[in-house]
């Protein structure tokens, strides 16, 4: 089976990236991009992100997940402390985080460190999610083999009965992860295949070091 897909073409043509309209700090920017990734209405979640880490087994891995916060330290999202990119992140906290908004026609790569956030913090934003999504986070083992669908099903409806009318507590195993950049790349598509890439590398002052990169 093969499918030739040699005849894909796209030509960037939406907007540039120099180094004259841009912050010295890259949350400044992120910040700026996001809002104009929120405001621009094609995207059902601007918030997607890819989280790439080394896994356990020696191999890469990338899945989606969601951005929940960022600040000037970093970004956060939430996950399963257990499952097996959490148990990645314990092994070795160096990974990469991608945003991409094709009707923007940009991308930005960061990569940096995993730090766990505070308990006080994870259980604020856990109380604040749907019961729903509470209770899931305890009826599934993340990562683990399970025998059908109905497993989950049945234990969700389980945990129903026995939280029903009661707080649900965050479980340990769950809670979120800051990742404080290293390096941030921002890339706007442009003509000819010729696209910006400006990246910024953070230096031992905590200042921030700008370079164009060739596409």
């Amino acid at each position: 089976m093969q499918k030739n897909l040699g005849n894909y073409r796209k030509s960037y043509e939406k907007s540039e990236l120099l180094e004259d309209s841009i912050s010295d700090n890259p949350m400044q920017l992120f910040q700026t991009w996001f809002y104009e990734a929120e405001q621009s209405g094609g995207l059902d979640e601007p918030n997607a992100m890819t989280v790439s880490t080394l896994g356990l087994d020696g191999f890469p891995k990338s899945r989606v997940v969601l951005l929940k916060k960022y600040n000037h330290e970093g970004f956060i999202f939430y996950t399963n402390y257990e499952s097996e990119k959490g148990k990645a992140i314990s092994a070795d906290p160096k990974l990469c985080l991608s945003f991409f908004w094709p009707n923007l026609e940009r991308q930005i790569i960061v990569k940096g460190n995993a730090e766990k956030i505070p308990t006080n913090l994870s259980d604020g934003y856990f109380e604040s999610r749907p019961e729903g999504s509470q209770l899931g986070a305890i009826v599934s083992n993340q990562s683990s083999v399970i025998g059908s669908r109905e497993v989950l099903e049945q234990k969700l409806k389980a945990l129903e009965s026995e939280y029903k009318g009661k707080e649900i507590q965050r479980p340990d195993n769950w809670g979120g992860y800051i990742v404080k950049p290293v390096s941030i790349e921002f890339w706007q598509g442009r003509p000819n295949r010729l696209h910006d890439r400006i990246r910024y590398t953070l230096l031992k002052d905590l200042n921030w070091r700008i370079e164009r990169l060739a596409p």
